[in-house]
């Protein structure tokens, strides 16, 4: 199969899809069964097919797909999976294979998306629940159509180890696949067509945006509310408590039924947590304990293979998830449970099933393993769709088409920088990552662990292990509660960019690359030749580092261990700063020395950001709220705030407030806010009453 007979379809507003030698019995959109936001996508501007279609070529050989697609000279390329250690993916082979991280960006990851996004203004995505393998921008071909310069590496000191290379290339083990294109005006716009082809993203209830506390693994019902009293005797914000493995009768392998001497009443926990306002969020993996009394009806319906001595249900199956639904709901969603943590079900290679395991739906191990994160995200968010309740968890494996599921991923690596380079990297290809906090060797880690942790999807704590507290450290204790109950005052900010993401696919924490005026590029700078250590050590890549933006007009830039200053790279337009309103630059690189007890964070210009009063928990559905609204620098500015209940589906059906608010100069100069009046009968959870703050003019 040749580029001449490549046909390519545009099925929705500015996406098209190919199809290459034989369709696969099951893909990563079909696992994920991802249904597309027409209505927000035709929203979106036109745009023409954004490559150059006799540039790209597919053919099957051998029952396996080569594709080929072109690259520019100056393309960067962002994707292509849950990177931890890199933005720039140009230049780099990578194996989308899933797994746990292994402390290299090898394409090996907790969400190995085969989805990659371009500085100009198109993303690719290959459909393939396969472990695919990705040369981007690496291999030169003998007909390349734009040749790299041919250098004497004895006498020319440009020579580069790896040439110039034309192309991202994309070996696929199957015999066809399905290929789509995205076009967009900006790289954010590709991404919005990418998240709302997937469904648009997830809209978390709002208790799933305050704090968690994960609890050691062998807690009581008991320990657990005493360990809820001592948030309240600290004064600190709790809007969910998971249970770790401790709670069932048997885990690793999972019984998913309560343990009697630590759980004698599970229905009265669950209900007492509740009535304090607190959510309960369980911990599982999904292979099933032979003491359990799920097994005998799952057995026929698993794998060939155990997992620490448990069957590995076949989530292919209607009949498999059908079993697993009535057993959940009987033991965990009718007593009021709220979500759940899903564990190990992205690796290490030796505790999984191998991939000469079998499976009765007739799904080839390596499928399995390249889908089983998406097929137990679906199967779980739509327990709690039924009962027309969000719910909000965390997963240890992801992939293509998963952005309107309800959960954030996760891992047991504990790298503070390489969380946050995660953490940008994810808004390129449709998931959540929070950087969770566990542990801390001195105070000042621990307070620059829970101010990042605090602008993520998840602000997480994850004691399971170490038991920590949030003040753990008491030298730090207040610096932590204020980052926390920051957090908590953003809601109404933070909220209404969880809803762009769900309504208009913009992540809600997302890359500096994906704002627009963001003009700094990844730049080379010279490698080292060492003949002894690396005789092919070439070029190195600079990139910006260790700065997002959470919503439009906040960019966080946390700070590190032992650093007590650092570079933050501003975009276009002038930018101040959050806790004073002050001017700090304007498209240029600053350095700042922004002292322990707050994390850096910049505005934009004439951005506002509505606030409410310091607070513990959520707000209930009957509960109003203040707003304080910020305005910073020197003009004009608006805002639309979006609120619903909170916590059901009802907004899907227009049962949401858009409200709109403007800061406008008057007639002497000085700035005057304005805020309209929601709509009558749609859920609004705010007084009358507002409190103003023009931060640069005061």
């Amino acid at each position: 199969m040749t580029a001449q007979n490549l046909k390519w379809n545009e099925i929705h507003n500015g996406i098209w899809r190919a199809k290459i030698g034989n369709e696969q019995p099951i893909s990563l959109l079909k696992a994920a069964e991802v249904k597309p936001d027409t209505e927000a996508l035709d929203n979106l501007s036109g745009v023409t097919f954004p490559l150059d279609k006799t540039k790209i070529s597919a053919e099957v050989i051998n029952g396996k797909t080569y594709l080929r697609f072109p690259l520019q000279k100056e393309e960067e390329l962002y994707g292509l999976g849950l990177n931890f250690k890199t933005h720039n993916q140009r230049g780099r082979i990578l194996n989308l294979h899933v797994d746990h991280y292994g402390n290299g960006d090898s394409g090996r990851t907790h969400a190995p998306v085969p989805f990659y996004v371009s500085t100009d203004g198109y993303g690719v995505l290959i459909d393939a629940a396969n472990y695919l393998t990705v040369y981007a921008g690496t291999g030169v071909r003998v007909d390349a159509d734009e040749k790299p310069v041919l250098r004497d590496r004895n006498s020319d000191p440009k020579w580069e180890a790896q040439p110039y290379s034309d192309a991202v290339e994309i070996l696929v083990p199957t015999d066809g696949t399905e290929v789509y294109v995205f076009g967009g005006k900006s790289m954010l716009e590709v991404v919005q067509r990418y998240n709302l082809f997937s469904g648009g993203g997830y809209l978390p209830p709002k208790w799933g945006l305050g704090f968690t506390q994960r609890v050691p693994t062998l807690f009581s019902a008991n320990d657990i509310l005493k360990e809820v009293a001592d948030f309240e005797s600290h004064d600190f914000p709790l809007d969910f408590i998971g249970v770790e493995p401790g709670w069932q009768t048997m885990s690793y392998p999972c019984t998913f039924e309560w343990e009697e001497t630590r759980f004698p009443d599970p229905q009265g926990f669950v209900s007492t947590l509740l009535d304090k306002g607190i959510r309960s969020n369980l911990w599982i993996n999904p292979y099933v304990s032979p003491v359990g009394s799920l097994y005998s009806k799952v057995k026929p319906l698993s794998g060939s293979h155990t997992v620490w001595n448990g069957i590995v249900p076949d989530l292919m199956l209607e009949e498999t998830r059908n079993l697993l639904k009535e057993h959940f709901f009987e033991n965990h969603l009718k007593i009021g449970v709220s979500g759940y943590k899903i564990d190990e079900v992205d690796g290490f290679d030796q505790w999984l099933w191998p991939d000469i395991a079998t499976f009765p739906s007739g799904t080839s191990a390596e499928e399995m393993r390249q889908v089983y994160g998406l097929l137990v995200q679906n199967m779980t968010s739509k327990w709690f769709r039924e009962m027309n309740q969000r719910t909000y968890g965390l997963v240890r494996a992801s992939n293509a088409g998963a952005s309107s599921f309800p959960y954030v991923i996760y891992n047991d690596y504990y790298s503070h920088k390489d969380f946050i380079t995660a953490l940008i990297n994810s808004s390129f290809i449709g998931v959540l990552w929070t950087p969770e906090v566990r542990a801390s060797k001195s105070a000042e880690e621990w307070l620059r662990r829970m101010q990042t942790v605090c602008f993520s999807p998840m602000a997480m704590l994850n004691a399971w292990a170490d038991g920590t507290k949030p003040w753990s450290f008491p030298e730090v204790e207040a610096q932590v509660r204020d980052v926390a109950q920051l957090r908590m005052r953003l809601l109404p900010y933070m909220y209404t960019a969880f809803a762009q993401y769900h309504f208009e696919g913009i992540p809600p924490f997302r890359a500096m690359q994906l704002l627009e005026g963001f003009s700094f590029r990844s730049k080379k700078i010279e490698g080292k030749l060492d003949g002894t250590d690396n005789p092919y050590a070439g070029h190195k890549t600079k990139e910006v580092r260790y700065q997002y933006m959470m919503g439009d007009a906040i960019l966080v830039a946390p700070m590190f261990i032992g650093e007590t200053s650092r570079e933050v790279v501003l975009p276009k337009g002038k930018w101040y700063d959050f806790y004073t309103g002050t001017f700090v630059g304007e498209e240029e690189i600053i350095t700042i020395e922004p002292g322990l007890d707050n994390i850096p964070l910049f505005v934009k210009n004439g951005s506002i950001i509505p606030m409410t009063e310091t607070r513990n928990r959520a707000p209930r559905t009957d509960e109003k709220m203040d707003l304080t609204i910020r305005h910073y620098g020197d003009i004009e500015g608006q805002f639309t705030l979006y609120d619903d209940d909170g916590v059901s589906f009802d907004f899907e059906k227009g049962q949401f407030s858009q409200v709109e608010i403007k800061v406008k100069k008057d007639k002497s100069g000085q700035f005057k806010g304005h805020i309209l009046k929601p709509e009558k009968g749609k859920p609004y959870g705010y007084n009358k009453k507002v409190v103003w703050e023009y931060m640069t003019q005061n």
